[in-house]
């Protein structure tokens, strides 16, 4: 069950579109199916306390963090906890789980249990179906209960993310992925390089400037917010001229950062030089960053500098960002 919470858990980060919600109710439920076997593990637990282990204190750790990472869940999930020692409730949960990854792999190795044919018969199936029906049931009561009592938590959106400062860019938080530092961008000396397959050119800042496409987009950030805003700039489809072979959009920062899109997005993507009328903070993505409808904040990439199309398909990258 912890692995299937953790492979929920990894998806929720990951997705952005209406279409992936049943990911974060799967995390939920996983989350609620956990609970449900705490009397019958603390059971487990009693009887190997009795037992003088020196690694027992690990398993004690263990037990401790699986319980923090529940409660971090639930507080963010009702509303009621949204930080924790100032930190975003999300951000605890998911750090304390991350936690959790070498205890559980130590944990499983230490004490092996071979399978058995009895771990697939029609008793065991059926305890499975019980437990998954249970905690799905206990899901959705305290969802009922979440909106039955107004608590913060019924307008999280379907990622777990609480709305912010829509239309108010200058209230918008300014969060990177792992803590990118906001770089100088001299506007004068900046460029954007550009590559398809016309070749290689750069674009000035004035030149992009006089592309005034408009579209409203949510940015939901992975650290527990979103905003809706008006974003104004220039569509990527109209700089990047698709070929035969083509398969991804190649977008890079001045930080290092990249990420690497889907040819199909193409025509999804805009390169942004304004937020609600004004021209993009520093903290924001100035000169130009990037907007990509229906997809998390890490993948709307900040101080834009290259673009290019690719022969390298989209898969060819880390599941989340690195640099």
């Amino acid at each position: 069950m912890l692995l299937f919470a953790f492979g929920t858990g990894v998806a929720t980060v990951a997705i952005g579109s209406p279409d992936g919600a049943w990911v974060a109710i799967g995390h939920g439920i996983c989350g609620m199916a956990v609970l449900l076997l705490i009397p019958w593990k603390s059971r487990v637990v009693r009887g190997g306390l009795r037992r003088a282990r020196l690694t027992r204190w690990l398993s004690l750790l263990l037990a401790v963090l699986a319980l923090v990472t529940l409660i971090a869940g639930l507080g963010y999930a009702t509303g009621l906890v949204r930080s924790i020692a100032g930190k975003p409730g999300v951000w605890v949960h998911i750090a304390v789980a991350l936690a959790l990854v070498p205890l559980v792999v130590w944990h499983v190795w230490a004490r092996r249990i071979r399978p058995r044919r009895t771990d697939l018969s029609r008793r065991a199936l059926l305890r499975a179906g019980v437990l998954t029906a249970g905690a799905a049931g206990l899901y959705a009561a305290a969802e009922t209960v979440i909106s039955g009592l107004g608590l913060p938590g019924a307008k999280r959106r379907f990622t777990g993310s609480y709305e912010m400062a829509s239309f108010r860019p200058e209230a918008m938080p300014t969060t990177s992925w792992l803590l990118d530092a906001v770089p100088a961008v001299d506007p004068d000396r900046w460029r954007l390089a550009v590559k398809d397959g016309q070749g290689r050119r750069e674009l000035t800042l004035a030149e992009l400037t006089s592309f005034d496409a408009t579209v409203q987009a949510t940015l939901d950030c992975t650290s527990g917010w979103y905003s809706h805003q008006d974003w104004t700039g220039v569509p990527l489809d109209t700089l990047l001229h698709s070929e035969p072979g083509t398969q991804s959009v190649y977008v890079h920062s001045i930080t290092g950062y990249w990420i690497r899109f889907p040819i199909h997005d193409l025509d999804r993507l805009l390169l942004a030089t304004q937020v609600g009328g004004a021209p993009l903070s520093a903290g924001h993505g100035f000169p130009v960053r990037l907007v990509a409808p229906g997809r998390r904040g890490y993948w709307w990439v900040k101080w834009v500098d290259r673009v290019e199309l690719q022969t390298t398909p989209s898969w060819w990258q880390p599941p989340f960002p690195v640099g």
